[in-house]
């Protein structure tokens, strides 16, 4: 099992990515790589370059708001993210509507520098800020019985345009595996850059699975139910021919419409050269223990 990174250093009065970027140089020249890679993990091991603040808040997929990358910047002003809450049902032993400081409230905040894949093939690194599911999760309790955590996002017609649209059966839904939800890598963010994340990021809190496709990662999210039954999720409802449970990143299984062998990496430019997609996003020496027996090129 990879290890359980915590992150006693905090950035939650980060003003600008240069000063973020500046302060985690150096701290690892006072640490050390070493000491870096067990805060850290992989990729912070691997020094990975988070895209800027811009790529990031302005290059996304949340078709509540629209199906162009820009329209999410342009509509998700439109959420009301004021006095959010979560409700928690099924196989847990404390049932309930929660705020988002209720469910993370005595849990360790933590910063998870991951790459990020879309189903699309292009690419980028995310700074994000949050806590591991599996803390909330223990904070509830998951009887005994439960196998998977399902997902559900906000579905607001007056702040979501793009709901008004047939893209989806709405309200969006995911779901995980009960020992993916509980795996170290699997977070909850609330924050890009230490700042508090954007709507059109998922505010006020989403999910991160980063060996899987990034529309896995769940946006927006008012439901979180622990069921013994695999749970719909959107994408593979609207074509299941394309779209799978799992969704891992993998680069041996290519999309019906086209390859996932490469990626493009937002933020080189016109004409940057394609790169080679790593198995489990990168994460196969953490995350492939959950899939230990099982083929990975069949697993869909």
């Amino acid at each position: 099992m990879a290890h359980r990174w915590k992150n006693d250093l905090t950035y939650a009065d980060v003003t600008a990515e240069t000063v973020w970027l500046n302060r985690r140089q150096a701290i690892a020249g006072a640490l050390g790589a070493g000491a870096m890679a067990t805060i850290g993990g992989p990729a912070l091991a691997e020094d990975l370059k988070p895209n800027s603040w811009k790529d990031i808040t302005t290059y996304n997929n949340y078709y509540e708001f629209g199906t162009g990358k820009n329209d999410p910047a342009k509509y998700a002003h439109k959420l009301n993210t004021k006095d959010w809450s979560i409700e928690v049902d099924g196989l847990v032993n404390a049932p309930g509507r929660y705020s988002v400081a209720d469910l993370t409230s005595d849990l360790t905040e933590e910063e998870r520098i991951y790459r990020f894949r879309c189903v699309e093939a292009w690419s980028m690194v995310v700074p994000w800020n949050g806590f591991e599911l599996k803390d909330i999760l223990d904070k509830v309790g998951v009887k005994p019985d439960a196998k998977y955590v399902a997902f559900q996002t906000a579905l607001r017609p007056d702040e979501m345009p793009g709901v008004r649209y047939s893209v989806l059966d709405w309200p969006y839904r995911e779901g995980l595996r009960l020992d993916e939800a509980m795996h170290p890598l699997t977070m909850m963010a609330t924050g890009i850059y230490g700042k508090t994340i954007p709507n059109q990021n998922g505010a006020p809190i989403r999910l991160v699975v980063p060996w899987k496709y990034g529309f896995k990662s769940i946006k927006s999210i008012v439901r979180i139910t622990l069921t013994d039954k695999e749970p719909v999720t959107s994408w593979n409802m609207a074509n299941r021919g394309e779209y799978g449970f799992y969704s891992n990143v993998n680069p041996n299984v290519d999309h019906p419409r086209w390859s996932q062998a490469t990626e493009r990496q937002i933020g080189g430019g016109l004409f940057a050269k394609r790169v080679p997609t790593k198995m489990l996003n990168g994460y196969e020496e953490e995350a492939g223990v959950l899939y230990a027996g099982s083929d990975l090129n069949a697993l869909f």
